[in-house]
């Protein structure tokens, strides 16, 4: 009896040592702050390069806040006019500068933004220097400011 008492406990340590090391590991599968942040800014340029003003907004906090007062909402439309405007669009992002401070971050970054109707060569494309905030909100990072200027006219 002995015996089969101490097989139980040792199959109940053995559960709970390995309940308790699945737990350890899927605690550091965590993708890191950083590369969580560039894999945000992938989707965004996803969106962009599909014209999905719907996708990309859901990458804005909802207290987003951008160049000249623009707001979640404004930042939706104007994406989706230039999407309309434009058959293709093409974003070429420049190296990332990421400054992660906590829940919060600074991304700066150039990027070329092209538009055209599907022809070879854009209609247009335009150089800029872009500078955004970020927070990180039930675990995903969402941009909360947006701040851009054009390199060259």
């Amino acid at each position: 009896m002995e015996n089969g008492r101490l097989r139980v406990r040792h199959a109940a340590s053995a559960w709970f040592v390995a309940a308790l090391l699945c737990a350890l590991l899927a605690a550091c599968s965590r993708t890191p702050p950083e590369q969580a942040l560039r894999e945000a800014m992938e989707g965004m340029h996803a969106a962009i390069e599909a014209r999905d003003a719907g996708d990309l907004v859901d990458f804005l906090a909802e207290d987003f806040i951008g160049p000249g007062g623009l707001d979640r909402d404004g930042a939706r439309r104007l994406a989706a006019l230039h999407f309309m405007q434009h058959g293709t669009v093409g974003m070429m992002p420049g190296p990332l500068e990421i400054e992660l401070q906590d829940s919060h971050a600074r991304v700066r970054f150039s990027a070329v933004l092209s538009g055209g109707s599907g022809r070879l060569l854009p209609d247009s494309a335009q150089a800029w220097q872009v500078d955004t905030g970020w927070r990180l909100v039930d675990g995903d990072w969402r941009m909360t400011s947006a701040d851009w200027t054009p390199v060259m006219r």
